[in-house]
């Protein structure tokens, strides 16, 4: 394992210096038009499902050293929850550790499970927690911030529970605007909400009360939800990049892995066509975060190395 990281690393190196050398003429004609990131859930989901051991400074280091701009946040991983917005110490001492490795905390993800609860007073109490972690994410200095609605109807039919989590979201959506975040939510296949239906349905309510939802853009959940058919920009066409408000890049095979989630593979590696999702994004004006998701991806260095270099061959040929 130590060989291959090493490998990876010094082919990350390389990369680097050549997207320098090519990006600095660019650079100099116009701002980068999108930012890159990668997500710490691939590194909790491999160390959780492979026992690998990935210590947050080694992940921060390859992070910075590959070209990366900024970091998601997981819940749990490396270690403990999120701090609460009133703890200004460990957020100090959180924002001086990516601060250091020149990476910007760009967004977090957050549990939604009781966005969309039938009990009226388990909903405000998610609308509370949820404005406790727009607090820390604008503290940290994110620009965005993303939701996952898991977890069972319980007591209510799809069409109620959709409603729920519609307003659910529109008021959390209305919480992040006023910090200055951009709220956004990704369904999945195995999911209670697991469809294109489904999707459009909650940014149709929002759309209705002029509320500021976005999607996050996964191309393995778009691409189950689009037949399996490796081509998963054709649903995100019908959705509207106008909608996206940031991205999770990966590529896929259109089958789940072990029924819990959409296989994520890394970018090549899978039946995606990459190059449309990416082509669909830029001409459709998405000009925010691309964040490599390596969930359960057995070595996430390398998915996240085959996504950046996607990215950047891409944006050399646009």
């Amino acid at each position: 394992m130590l060989t291959h990281r090493r490998e990876i690393l010094k082919l990350a190196g390389a990369s680097l210096a050549l997207s320098a050398v090519r990006g600095s003429e660019a650079a100099a004609a116009a701002p980068r038009a999108w930012k890159t990131a990668i997500g710490l859930n691939g590194f909790m989901s491999a160390s959780q499902k492979y026992r690998q051991s990935y210590p947050i400074w080694e992940v921060l280091d390859f992070a910075s050293g590959s070209g990366f701009d900024g970091v998601e946040l997981v819940r749990g991983w490396p270690m403990g929850g999120y701090p609460a917005a009133d703890q200004t110490h460990r957020i100090r001492a959180l924002r001086r550790m990516y601060d250091g490795f020149g990476l910007k905390v760009f967004s977090l993800q957050t549990a939604a499970r009781d966005a969309f609860a039938p009990d009226p007073l388990a909903r405000a109490g998610w609308v509370g927690e949820f404005h406790d972690w727009a607090r820390f994410a604008k503290a940290v200095g994110c620009d965005c911030i993303g939701m996952w609605p898991g977890g069972p109807l319980g007591s209510q039919t799809i069409d109620e529970a959709l409603a729920h989590l519609a307003d659910s979201f529109c008021r959390a959506a209305g919480i992040a605007e006023e910090l200055g975040l951009v709220a956004a939510f990704e369904i999945e296949p195995p999911f209670v909400f697991n469809s294109e239906e489904h999707m459009r349905r909650i940014l149709s309510e929002a759309a209705s009360r002029k509320c500021p939802l976005k999607v996050i853009y996964d191309p393995s959940h778009f691409d189950l939800m689009n037949g399996s058919t490796g081509r998963p920009h054709e649903m995100l066409s019908r959705i509207g990049v106008e909608n996206v408000g940031y991205v999770h890049l990966t590529d896929g095979d259109g089958t789940l892995r072990d029924g819990q989630t959409s296989k994520h593979l890394p970018c090549g590696d899978g039946h995606t066509d990459m190059d449309a999702s990416l082509e669909t994004l830029w001409k459709g004006g998405f000009r925010g975060w691309v964040m490599i998701d390596a969930w359960q991806i057995p070595d996430p260095y390398d998915a996240c190395t085959k996504g950046k270099q996607a990215i950047d061959r891409f944006l050399a040929a646009s």
